[in-house]
């Protein structure tokens, strides 16, 4: 396991409707008897200074399912659910009003429960090689534009993309900027793997039970 990075607060993104899971919430499904989201938390704490959730609204009814986690509540920066770009933006609002030790942002999905557990220091010193501070993690030939790290230098930025000129999609942002790709192997296992189906999920068991193995 990887020392902790002390300057990133991660951001749990847990706000996806979750259409294609047949209405379930998935931050909530079990994993080999864990929640998603308790999966991805427990590497968020093992790897960064700070952890906070990113949700699309503070209404009691969505921060109900998620109070037993003790985690600070990152609010979309704009309403309307405009995606996870208004949730990174509202990461990085809450690490610079919040969190005076935090330089960046590790964006996590809720639905990636095999992680890395270098992945917070390998994009913290990639980041070194990007003018933007900008850096993402690859895998299998893909890039995977939602587990990215954020310098707090962009959130003027990004506030004007999201909200000025319509950007919605997180890989648009980033092809706009110079950013530095982080590969990680996707043999025998994806790291960044991700349940967004039933089947998903079922694969995601039978990859647990063979890790487990």
């Amino acid at each position: 396991m990887s020392e902790k990075t002390r300057d990133i607060l991660a951001l749990v993104l847990a706000g996806g409707l979750a259409r294609r899971m047949e209405g379930g919430a998935k931050p909530l499904l079990r994993l080999g008897g864990r929640r998603l989201i308790d999966l991805v938390v427990e590497k968020a704490r093992a790897q960064c200074g700070a952890v906070a959730l990113n949700l699309h609204d503070g209404a009691p009814e969505t921060l109900a399912p998620f109070a037993d986690l003790g985690l600070p509540i990152a609010i979309d920066a704009a309403p309307g659910r405009l995606g996870p770009l208004a949730g990174v933006l509202g990461g990085l609002d809450f690490a610079a009003e919040h969190c005076p030790g935090a330089a960046f942002v590790l964006s996590l999905p809720c639905d990636c429960p095999f992680l890395p557990d270098d992945l917070a220091s390998r994009l913290r010193a990639a980041s070194r090689q990007s003018a933007s501070g900008l850096a993402c993690a690859g895998s299998g030939g893909r890039t995977h534009s939602v587990v990215a790290l954020w310098p707090l230098g962009l959130r003027a930025a990004l506030r004007r993309a999201l909200l000025e000129e319509g950007v919605r999609a997180v890989g648009q942002f980033q092809r706009g900027r110079d950013m530095a790709l982080v590969e990680w192997p996707a043999t025998p296992c994806d790291p960044f793997f991700n349940i967004n189906t039933p089947d998903d999920f079922a694969r995601a068991e039978a990859l647990l039970r063979t890790k487990g193995e």
